[in-house]
């Protein structure tokens, strides 16, 4: 079993900053990703930010320029600093990582950026 545990989001002005970190423990071998997504109510879930055992990175367009995801293979945790945060920012945020095929989420954290 592995346990992903979430930390960091609340409620922020917009402009403001949030970092949220997340934790796997348990029966981990080699995380191969670890990432964020996010589901807004009606709409479909995105991929935030990824990155991969290889430093791979990758951030869906409308975050480019706000959000740095890092990672910190000892402690098996990854970060995701979120800048400039805007309104439309505003939903649960799901850390996920990925062992050989398996795919593994935390509980999910709330983002909220007031106007």
């Amino acid at each position: 079993q592995v346990q992903l545990v979430e930390s960091g989001g609340g409620l922020v002005q917009a402009g403001g900053s949030l970092r949220l970190s997340c934790s796997a423990s348990g029966s981990i071998s080699s995380i191969n990703a670890m990432g964020w997504y996010r589901q807004a109510p009606g709409k479909q879930r995105e991929l935030v930010a990824s990155i991969t055992d290889g430093g791979n990175i990758n951030y869906e367009d409308s975050v480019k320029g706000r959000f740095t995801i890092s990672g910190d293979n000892a402690k098996n945790t990854v970060y995701l600093q979120m800048n400039s945060l805007k309104p439309e920012d505003t939903t649960v945020y799901y850390c996920y990582a990925r062992i050989t095929r398996y795919m593994y989420w935390g509980q999910g954290t709330q983002v909220t950026v007031s106007s």
